[in-house]
Formats: structure tokens, sequence, C-alpha cells
């Protein structure tokens, strides 16, 4: 199956993020999964005040990783990142279980630049 992490890391040093991707990656990949890529889409401003780990967030690093892997694989992934107090916060979504369905997904997510409001006038 293929799955899609969005991750949303404290802000401040890129070494944290790139451990906390790199470990993620590594659970994958010692299940058996493989990696289809990262994207960094690096740190801007969070749509509200996020309060985790008793700490107060206004910004965020923002990363995404699309893996192919098991469900308990999933789920250990998320165990992990819920447990790591540099996360502020991150979301898993299934992408796909079907090859007609995930066979032309690249690994790379591209920053979407265009507004919703100049595409519906």
């Amino acid at each position: 199956m293929l799955y899609e992490l969005i991750a949303i890391v404290r802000p401040g040093s890129l070494n944290e993020v790139r451990e906390i991707a790199r470990n993620a990656g590594t659970q994958v990949i010692r299940s058996g999964g493989v990696v289809r890529g990262y994207t960094n889409w690096g740190a801007f401003r969070l749509p509200k005040v996020t309060t985790k780990h008793q700490a107060r967030y206004t910004e965020g690093h923002h990363f995404i990783m699309r893996f192919d892997s098991s469900g308990s694989v999933q789920s250990s992934i998320r165990r992990t990142l819920g447990l790591d107090p540099r996360m502020i916060n991150f979301s898993v979504v299934k992408l796909g279980d079907k090859l007609e369905e995930i066979k032309d997904i690249e690994g790379k997510v591209e920053w979407n630049n265009v507004s919703t409001i100049t595409e519906q006038i």
C-alpha cells in the first residue's frame, strides 16, 4: 500500500528534521517497504497556534515522505512519531493499495502556488 506522511517538526535545527525523516524511512526499509521520496517544504507559519508537549508553536518545518509498506509498519511509524517531543503534528494518508491506482504517483510532492479562489472565478 502507498502512504504519504505529512510531518511538522518544531522549527530550529534542520538536523532534527533530517533525523526524524531518516528514522521514519529506516523503519519502512527494515520492514521490507520502499521509500519513494522525501520533499522538504521548509519552515512556515502554522494555521493556528498549536500546543504540543507543553510548548506553543506558531511555525513549523514541514516535510513529506511517500512510502510503500504494510499497514502494521504505518502504525509503527505513527506510534514512533507520536512519542517524539520534536514533532508538532503529523498525518499519514493512504494513497492507494492497487497497482493501477499507485503506479504513476511520484515520490516528490510539489508545493501548489495557485490560489483556489482565482480558479473558481
